[in-house]
């Protein structure tokens, strides 16, 4: 399972992936199904925070290297749903093979929201403290967690410099049963890394990559 922080997941500066090509005019989505899918995934966050799910990117995250790259997007949505209501006791073995409901299995029962509910991932109304300014140089570091993390490898270890404080969120990582860590209110910055920083001599001299970064994710350079 990929449940490491080097997962295939995190796919940003790896080589032999093909070129990025951009669908003209993109529709939402493609077939209807995939609309389903997006439907069924909010329908589900209620179920998700009251019983303590855990993280749904991390469960994308745990889908096998060779499903990851032929899935598409969808179809990792579907196969995370699928094994989060499967571990859960949401759906039955048998619901799932028939594509029907089961008579015979319990009806499962939505636990509500506890009152000392996660932070959440928006922006924060929070006085905190800001431990880098704009036009400090900082380095990723290199402490994954064990779980879900939004650093992204390519940048543990590499320098940038900060050019916008964009204000103050929970921090979204998760050990490796996919529960979030804790709240952990701090800035989020972003940082801005030459190509070849990144990449050295692979990387083209004039391109920069910005990429948005959690306080504790940093260190002076």
């Amino acid at each position: 399972m990929n449940d490491l922080p080097d997962g295939i997941h995190d796919m940003g500066g790896m080589g032999g992936m093909g070129p990025v090509e951009p669908e003209p005019d993109e529709p939402v989505f493609h077939e209807p199904w995939e609309g389903r899918v997006y439907a069924l995934r909010r329908l589900l966050v209620p179920w998700g925070l009251g019983g303590n799910w855990g993280s749904f990117r991390f469960a994308q995250e745990r889908v096998p290297a060779v499903d990851y790259l032929r899935f598409s997007y969808y179809e990792r949505w579907f196969t995370a749903l699928v094994d989060v209501l499967r571990a859960n006791g949401v759906v039955s073995e048998t619901e799932l093979t028939r594509g029907v409901a089961d008579p015979e299995a319990p009806v499962p029962a939505r636990r509500e929201r506890p009152p000392r509910a996660p932070l959440g991932f928006g922006l924060l109304d929070f006085d905190v403290p800001a431990r880098f300014r704009v036009g400090d140089t900082v380095r990723g570091r290199t402490v994954p967690p064990p779980g879900h993390s939004r650093l992204p490898r390519y940048t543990q270890g590499k320098c940038g410099r900060v050019v916008r404080d964009n204000g103050v969120y929970a921090l979204q990582d998760t050990d490796r049963r996919g529960q979030q860590l804790g709240d952990f209110p701090q800035h989020v910055y972003t940082v801005r890394f030459t190509s070849r920083e990144l990449w050295g001599a692979r990387g083209a001299e004039r391109d920069t990559v910005y990429v948005e970064l959690w306080e504790d994710y940093l260190e002076r350079a």
